[in-house]
């Protein structure tokens, strides 16, 4: 028996109705980035620049839990580049208009590709949905909240020699603001491929048992190299949710006794 309505239309047909599903996409993308872009001063001052400033609350946390106040930390950028500022503002509203809009744009395409599924395959590709979207989203947060500030602050306040000051362009500030919080975005994806890989038969949770002493070390490597300030704290405030996201990836994943009785 073949999937729902995987036979009633023609190529055309299902090209017509892509396309009308693409175009939807673009015009969802390009309402957003206008939006963004009339906004993107206020965005810039109220939420991108703030890790700039020691008022950001992860700073104000750690002052909290010392007990102390720290050092003040004011970090200024420049523009030396004559179109930065433009390309940036134009670039930086399209990049949060597909980050907000793709739940939107995932659910476009999924109302495309569903009458073809099967209802098992249904009800798995709405679990991956919701699932990728929350786990991206809190990776997003964990990267700008967390992982950023940490990084932006060791490395904005390290200097190799006093004769050598820091001035930190635009452009290198939004390169690492961008890439940090959207690979924390994907690595927070591990449970999911996880999950897939379990319902493949590729990994069991054995497996991560196994190779767990192994994924320590090399997470605390990685902790090291996205935070190496040489701070006991702060390397393993970042070492946490790395390693409590390997266990999540494992506890998606069913041992391989369930997956011999589930045969």
């Amino acid at each position: 028996m073949s999937a729902e309505g995987s036979g009633s239309m023609s190529f055309w047909a299902h090209f017509d109705v892509l396309r009308g599903v693409l175009f939807r996409i673009g015009g969802l993308i390009t309402a957003l980035s206008v939006l963004f872009f009339i906004f993107m001063p206020q965005i810039f001052d109220a939420v991108i620049l703030a890790p700039c400033h020691d008022v950001f609350p992860l700073y104000r946390l750690f002052d909290a839990i010392s007990g102390a106040a720290g050092e003040p930390f004011e970090m200024s950028l420049i523009n030396t580049r004559l179109a930065s500022q433009l390309s940036i503002h134009l670039s930086t509203s399209f990049e949060l208009a597909v980050v907000t809009g793709f739940p939107v744009v995932i659910y476009m395409l999924w109302g495309f590709v569903r009458p073809g599924l099967y209802p098992r395959e249904r009800r798995h590709a709405v679990r991956a949905f919701v699932a990728g979207n929350v786990m991206f989203y809190l990776g997003v947060a964990v990267g700008y909240f967390l992982i950023f500030p940490l990084t932006l602050r060791f490395l904005a306040t390290y200097q190799l020699s006093e004769l050598i000051p820091n001035t930190i362009t635009i452009d290198s500030y939004m390169d690492n603001f961008t890439v940090i919080i959207l690979v924390m975005g994907v690595v927070f994806e591990m449970p999911l491929l996880g999950w897939l890989l379990g319902r493949m038969g590729l990994v069991s949770r054995e497996f991560f048992g196994k190779y767990r002493r192994h994924a320590i070390v090399v997470l605390l490597v990685l902790a090291a190299l996205i935070t190496p300030t040489g701070d006991p704290f702060t390397l393993f405030v970042v070492f946490v949710p790395l390693y409590m996201l390997y266990e999540a990836t494992a506890m998606t994943v069913r041992p391989r006794s369930d997956e011999h009785h589930g045969q």
